[in-house]
C-alpha cells in the first residue's frame, strides 16, 4: 500500500485546485482576497501551499467561485487533511517556523536530492556529530536546547525506516568525510554511519573529490524535493543561520537541476565512496 500524502502534499493539491478554479471562473487572486477580507498575499502563500487556510474560507471561496457540490466536498476534505498536526509542531519551541515548514515538506517528499559543502546532511547524521557542529556554531546553546534540536534531528531520520522511506540521492564534498567534527571517535562513528546508510537501496551517497575542480554548486549547499505523483522537483531550499528560501520558479528549478546533473558526472560513484569511506575509518 502507498504512502498516504500528508498534510504538507495535501495543502499544496488545495492551493492548486483553488488558483485553478478562480482562474476558471474568470475572476483575480485580488477578487478573492478581498472576498476573504485577507491580504492577497496570504492568499497568494495558501495557494502556492506554504499556509492553511480554514474550512469556512474553502466554503467562501467555492461560493464566489459558483462550484459544484462534488468539488466542495473534495475541497473541505483537502482542507482538513492539510491541517492535521505533523509531529513536528510538538516541537514548536524548539525550531524555528520556517524550519519547522521544511520538515513538514521533507516528510512528504518522495525523493530527495541535496548538495552539501560543509557538513554531513542532516538525516544521515550521528547524535555525537549533530552535538559537535551544533556547538561548534551556537556555543552559547544550553545542554536543555541542545538536547530538544538533537531529538528532532533523530524524530525526522525515523523516517528513513519507514515502510515507504524516500529516496535519499546525496552528493557531498570530500572535504565533508576528512574534516575531523568532534574529535577521531566522533568523527569515526560517523564516517561507519554514512558507510551502513550508503548501502541501503533508498540512498545514493557519492562524495565529490577535490581533484573536480571548480563546479557549479561552489556558491553553496542546496536541497531539492520531488513529491509524490509529481513528475518535477517541486522547490529548490537554500538555507542560512536566519531562515530558508524556497525558489520554486521553472527556471531556478531548471538551473538547479543542470548543477546536480553536472555533480553527478563529477561525483565518485557510489562504489568508490564506499572505498573512500572504508579508507578514512580508522582500523
Amino acid at each position: 500500500m502507498a504512502k498516504k500524502p500528508g498534510p504538507s502534499v495535501r495543502r499544496r493539491q488545495l492551493g492548486a485546485m483553488l488558483r485553478q478554479l478562480w482562474q476558471e471562473a474568470g475572476t483575480s487572486r485580488k477578487d478573492a482576497a478581498e472576498w476573504l477580507e485577507i491580504g492577497e498575499p496570504t492568499l497568494s502563500k495558501i495557494e502556492l501551499g506554504r499556509q492553511a487556510i480554514k474550512g469556512p474560507h474553502v466554503r467562501l471561496l467555492c461560493q464566489l467561485y459558483d462550484v459544484d457540490s462534488s468539488t466542495v466536498d473534495t475541497l473541505l476534505r483537502l482542507a482538513r487533511e492539510a491541517n492535521q498536526r505533523g509531529w513536528w509542531t510538538a516541537y514548536r519551541n524548539t525550531v524555528p517556523s520556517w524550519f519547522r515548514h521544511y520538515v513538514g515538506l521533507e516528510s512528504d517528499a518522495a525523493d530527495i536530492w541535496a548538495y552539501e559543502a560543509e557538513f554531513v546532511p542532516g538525516l544521515l547524521q550521528t547524535t555525537e556529530y549533530t552535538r559537535a557542529i551544533t556547538r561548534a556554531s551556537r556555543p552559547e546553546i544550553s545542554d536543555e536546547e541542545l538536547d530538544k534540536e538533537i531529538a528532532v534531528r533523530r524524530e525526522r531520520q525515523t523516517r528513513l525506516h519507514d515502510e515507504h522511506p524516500p529516496r535519499l540521492h546525496l552528493i557531498v564534498n570530500e572535504a565533508v568525510v576528512r574534516r575531523q567534527v568532534g574529535g577521531s571517535e566522533v568523527m569515526s562513528e560517523q564516517l561507519e554511519h554514512l558507510l551502513r546508510s550508503s548501502k541501503l537501496d533508498h540512498i545514493s551517497l557519492r562524495a565529490l573529490p577535490f581533484s573536480a575542480g571548480a563546479h557549479a554548486a561552489m556558491t553553496g549547499s542546496f536541497i531539492m524535493i520531488r513529491f509524490p505523483d509529481e513528475d518535477t522537483p517541486a522547490f529548490v531550499y537554500l538555507e542560512n543561520d536566519r531562515g530558508g528560501i524556497y525558489q520554486e520558479d521553472p527556471g531556478d528549478i531548471k538551473r538547479y537541476s543542470l548543477v546536480r546533473d553536472q555533480l553527478t558526472r563529477l561525483a565518485y560513484s557510489e562504489e568508490d565512496t564506499r572505498e573512500l569511506l572504508k579508507q578514512l575509518v580508522p582500523a
